[in-house]
C-alpha cells in the first residue's frame, strides 16, 4: 500500500472522528446546538447528492477511462 494512500486513510479516520465528536457537542448543547445541526444535515445531503450522481453517472466513468489527458 502507498504511503499516500495510508496517510489519505489516517486523514478520513480523523476526519470522521472530529465530525462526530463535532455532533455530539452540538446534541449535547441542545436548543443552542440546533442550528448547527440544520447546517450538519445541509451539508450531508449536499454530500450524498454528489457522491450519488458522480457514482452513478456514465459519461464521467467513459472520460475517466477512455481520454489521455
Amino acid at each position: 500500500m502507498p504511503l499516500e494512500r495510508l496517510a489519505l486513510i489516517f486523514i478520513a479516520i480523523a476526519a470522521a472522528i472530529w465530525i462526530g465528536v463535532m455532533f455530539l457537542g452540538l446534541v449535547a448543547a441542545l436548543p443552542w446546538g440546533l442550528p448547527g445541526l440544520v447546517v450538519f444535515g445541509a451539508v450531508g445531503y449536499l454530500f450524498w447528492r454528489v457522491l450519488r450522481e458522480r457514482l452513478s453517472s456514465a459519461e464521467d466513468d467513459y472520460y475517466e477511462k477512455n481520454i489521455k489527458q
